[in-house]
């Protein structure tokens, strides 16, 4: 997926899915997604609760089932920062 396709997909989720409580930062090469506690989708540099960092084609795979995100995270192709509690909320959203 590009960068816009995810985008697109995240506004799409937060709009079925609502606000989780929590604010998240998706940091992307090619851009910033945040996902605030309300569930609005914006493109700006936000202070989040949460920043996962990590490439559009590692994200894709999370999204497609194809790779499992605790195995992404723990060999680097997800970076968390934050409050980690607040990552597992993502399970919810995704």
């Amino acid at each position: 997926m590009t960068f816009q396709e995810i985008n697109d997909k995240i506004v799409s989720l937060a709009a079925q899915k609502g606000g989780q409580g929590v604010s998240f930062k998706f940091a992307f090469p090619t851009g910033i997604i945040v996902v605030t506690g309300e569930g609005q989708v914006t493109n700006e540099n936000l202070d989040t609760d949460c920043t996962i960092a990590t490439s559009e084609e590692t994200f894709t795979a999370i999204l497609n089932g194809e790779l499992n995100s605790m195995m992404a995270v723990m060999t680097g192709k997800v970076k968390i920062s934050g409050d980690m509690t607040v990552a597992m909320k993502l399970t919810n959203l995704i």
